[in-house]
């Protein structure tokens, strides 16, 4: 028999699961992301090209800089009288000049003169150096023009890309079954949705960004650092294989916890979300203390992963920047040395110390964007992992209903389970004909709810067959049958938007005079005209202001606007006074006329007029007759009946 008592994950409206699922190939998630960025390639293209002509421009100015303090260094020395003799005494041949002075003891400076080019001059060639500024700032100002092209289109690309992501996501949501709604987290949903998206466009549009132009200019730097010396470009790398090894590690400690990061966010936000969705509850129910309990250990834990991720990854920047004050001692020390002996002219040690610098500041960056790029692949992981959740099998019409359905619904021996060890309902047969109402009655948990999301296709049924006008459900797609039903919910949904256009959600082009008509007949046009907006009348997304009767009285109206043929009402009128009760029966009534309508009551009183009654317990039909016959067999009704209106009786 039934196990658990018709217990469920969920209702028609979802609920909160259990945890999110853990994911960690970091490769998977850099091959799909790079799959994302594939038809953006041209534009990718072009930003290599012009981060390339960039760094091009930008590498070059050191280089014209050092040349310029060589005119300084060349001006000032070569004015000197001492210069001057020399170079009158050897007729201006410097190769004499190099050779009387190596012959003197003077072998360095002889070296200097050689290596710089020092000619007898009357000071400063300001020409030349006016020469080389202005270049240097042109190929500053063309570099920078450069990159902020580059930085443009990468933009486009990340917020183009992302656009196609949420457009996916938005669909995967939409081909999602039921139940996965009802497994997992509404606010880890909406996290995924949200945050998450929002960090992978961060990630592309400064880290993807970033990382590009510092690989290029590392590229760059080095070959003009072995341009101007070997020796001290190839002393500068002997500490990169470190730097990178102890970036390598950190990042691996710090992927894990950004997982952990975006995970415990999304748990967080699913709580806010349920205790803000039922902050009246947990009012009324003393239970804020022990809301509280529960966010300050989510946000304590994730405060803990993100403290964490934080902290490994910021070790990384100053790490490198250990390695970079080394890197720097060393060439300080060599070029020092160099000069010294002649081997290298003061400027180019000058050039080659910015060169350093730019060697190890990309390599920074690299290493302080590994935080970022982390997260965005945590962050990447978990929007895969909704987009590859198992969807509901496509479906399509096999055979075309009649276009006038009559909405004769007929389950033959129906069995249906949430959870394979948990059978819930069991060889269900119930036959219900065109224009009838069948109420379907029960204790909690029973299977009444079951009933109505295997009639709209929310679950497929595991045996048994469901048809409509004779039609198996199964050569039918879910859109088909969905069409042809209506609801009203005992949990009302309206979304942020006017009165008018929440009733209009009902049916797609419908026109001002209808949606009134509509409200007319359910009831709810007169406190809606007393609105300061009338129809026009704004609801947030909780429709909170408005009462629980009236949010219900527009969703009736909808299901009026509707005009569906096969009607479903799940406790439709629990949310208004008894007046307004009696005034939404007697419009059901109306509406019901000619249409199959399935009704889930509570209160027995509502259901009176119903053709059948069935009474559910366990997933099994155990009675069924008209209101007069199950209470004249004193059965399972007339128990539920007088236990709803047996009078309490009070000791004297």
């Amino acid at each position: 028999m039934l196990a658990g008592r018709g217990a469920r994950p969920g209702g028609l409206q979802g609920g909160m699961g259990g945890p999110v699922r853990k994911t960690k190939d970091s490769k998977v998630a850099i091959r799909r992301s790079a799959g994302r960025l594939k038809p953006e390639s041209p534009k990718l293209i072009a930003a290599l090209l012009l981060g390339s002509l960039s760094v091009t421009f930008t590498v070059i100015g050191p280089k014209l800089l050092g040349d310029a303090i060589n005119v300084i260094f060349s001006g000032i020395i070569g004015s000197t009288s001492q210069v001057k003799e020399l170079f009158v005494k050897c007729n201006n041949q410097a190769a004499c000049v190099s050779k009387y002075l190596a012959a003197h003891g003077k072998s360095n400076f002889a070296s200097m003169i050689s290596s710089m080019g020092i000619r007898p001059s009357n000071g400063v060639d300001f020409v030349s150096l006016k020469n080389l500024v202005l270049l240097a700032a042109a190929v500053y100002v063309i570099g920078s023009l450069f990159s902020w092209a580059q930085s443009y289109i990468m933009a486009g690309v990340a917020q183009r890309t992302v656009s196609t992501m949420r457009k996916d996501v938005e669909e995967k949501l939409a081909r999602l079954p039921l139940s996965y709604f009802d497994t997992h987290p509404h606010g880890d949903i909406l996290s995924r949705v949200t945050n998450d998206i929002d960090n992978i466009s961060t990630v592309i549009q400064q880290g993807l960004s970033q990382l590009l132009t510092s690989a290029l200019t590392i590229i760059g730097v080095l070959a003009m650092m072995f341009w101007i010396s070997p020796l001290l470009a190839l002393a500068s790398i002997v500490t990169v294989p470190l730097a990178i090894i102890g970036a390598a590690r950190i990042a691996k400690l710090s992927q894990v916890q950004f997982a952990s990061q975006w995970r415990d966010t999304g748990a967080l936000n699913g709580h806010v979300e349920a205790m803000h969705t039922g902050h009246s509850l947990v009012q009324v129910f003393g239970r804020r203390k022990s809301s509280m309990e529960v966010f300050d250990g989510l946000n304590e834990k994730m405060y803990q992963a993100s403290f964490k991720a934080q902290f490994y990854s910021g070790i990384i920047q100053p790490m490198m920047q250990f390695f970079s004050n080394v890197n720097y001692v060393i060439i300080a020390v060599l070029g020092g040395y160099r000069v010294a002996t002649g081997a290298m002219s003061f400027g180019n040690v000058v050039a080659f110390t910015q060169y350093a610098r730019q060697f190890t500041q990309p390599m920074t960056q690299i290493a302080s964007q590994m935080n970022m790029l982390q997260s965005g692949l945590a962050s990447a992981e978990r929007v895969f992992e909704l987009l590859d959740a198992k969807e509901e099998e496509p479906l399509f019409d096999q055979v075309d209903l009649p276009s006038q359905i009559e909405g004769h619904v007929n389950l033959k021996e129906v069995s249906f389970r949430y959870q394979p060890d948990k059978p819930l309902i069991e060889e269900f047969s119930l036959e219900v004909l065109q224009g009838k109402t069948v109420a379907i009655v029960g204790p909690t948990g029973a299977g009444k709810t079951t009933v109505v999301n295997l009639l709209m296709r929310f679950y497929e049924i595991d045996s048994g067959d469901i048809s409509l006008d004779d039609v198996d459900y199964k050569q039918l797609s879910r859109d088909s049958v969905r069409r042809v039903y209506g609801m009203v919910l005992q949990d009302t949904w309206l979304f942020a938007g006017t009165i008018r256009e929440n009733i209009a959600y009902g049916r797609s082009g419908a026109s001002e005079e209808e949606v009134e008509q509509a409200s007319k007949a359910a009831f709810a046009d007169h406190f809606v005209r007393t609105l300061p907006g009338g129809y026009d009348t704004m609801l947030d997304g909780d429709a909170s202001n408005l009462s629980a009767g009236q949010k219900q009285l527009l969703t009736i109206a909808r299901a009026f606007l509707a005009n569906p043929t096969i009607l479903i009402l799940d406790e439709a009128t629990s949310s208004v006074d008894s007046r307004t009760e009696v005034l939404i029966q007697e419009a059901m009534s109306r509406l019901r006329k000619g249409r199959t309508s399935f009704v889930i009551a509570h209160r027995l009183s509502t259901i009176r007029n119903a053709d059948t009654i069935i009474v559910m317990e366990q997933g099994r039909i155990v009675e069924s007759g008209s209101h007069d016959e199950l209470l004249h067999r004193d059965g399972p009704f007339a128990r539920l009946y007088r236990s709803q209106f047996a009078e309490a009786t009070v000791p004297d």
